[in-house]
């Protein structure tokens, strides 16, 4: 499909403020939130007529959305103090290590994918980053003070890494939708910069690939329609993206290792924000 600069211009920018809008609005309002992404599911007949279809598709879309969910009950134990059993237990650091499961196995899905169409290089970086996440509950925790956010102190390295990952994953399993994933990747990279609190890049992240992913399945003809970047894809520039993107992963392993092994990442993880977690 050959379409005009100017379309990806407005179709791309009006997306990424959309985006953006969102992951404001959902992190300060919560509860709405939660019942949003509750309520996303009964459009799951939808997705059926759109034709979603192979394992890795419907994994994707149920591995976020549902986690989405899960994210938000955690919020509202923890930020409203609720009581009752599972309220409790909602707050306890098994829900932290779930969060931090659901983020290791969207990397592992994708990674997976990406060896199974021979972009090795991609996929090794993307098995390099489920390696350095930072743990749980040290580097992870739900915020006592509005609204309730989940902070994750994933270094601006990490965050850097993730997005030219799955950037370069996008353009070799569905070109066509290349443009579109750019939107969210850069909206969860620049929303926290402009916050200026790059620990809420998961929470950003979080609520961008749900929005997108939904939207996927229930207008599957949306993106491909108004941005679709098939006409880029090039398979020998996805070989050496890959490439360059395991060449940076490789030394970021090592710091990342030698913060840990050295105990500066109580500071360096954090950005220099020495807190009791």
């Amino acid at each position: 499909m050959n379409i005009p600069i100017w379309q990806y211009v407005l179709t791309m920018g009006g997306y990424f403020v959309l985006l953006m809008f969102i992951v404001e609005y959902m992190r300060k309002h919560y509860r709405f939130a939660n019942w949003f992404w509750t309520a996303s599911l009964l459009t799951f007949p939808i997705w059926l007529m759109g034709g979603v279809v192979g394992w890795f598709r419907w994994a994707k879309i149920l591995s976020v959305i549902i986690p989405t969910i899960f994210m938000g009950s955690v919020r509202i134990a923890k930020y409203e103090k609720r009581e009752g059993k599972i309220w409790n237990s909602l707050r306890k650091d098994w829900a932290l290590w779930v969060l931090y499961g659901v983020l290791f196995l969207n990397i592992m899905e994708a990674t997976i994918k990406d060896f199974t169409m021979g972009n090795i290089f991609n996929a090794l970086c993307g098995f390099l980053l489920c390696v350095t996440i930072p743990f749980p509950p040290k580097y992870w925790k739900i915020s006592e003070e509005k609204y309730g956010d989940l902070i994750a102190y994933t270094t601006i390295g990490w965050n850097f890494l993730y997005t030219t990952w799955n950037a370069c994953f996008v353009y070799a399993e569905g070109p066509k939708y290349f443009a579109s994933s750019l939107c969210i990747l850069m909206a969860a990279e620049i929303y926290p910069i402009i916050k200026k609190r790059p620990e809420l890049y998961i929470t950003a992240r979080v609520y961008t690939l749900a929005t997108h992913l939904l939207l996927r399945a229930c207008f599957p003809l949306l993106f491909p329609t108004l941005m679709d970047a098939s006409a880029w894809h090039n398979d020998v520039f996805m070989k050496y993206w890959g490439i360059v993107n395991f060449a940076i992963m490789v030394p970021y392993l090592f710091w990342h290792m030698w913060q840990l092994h050295t105990n500066k990442a109580e500071i360096s993880f954090r950005r220099g924000r020495v807190e009791n977690i």
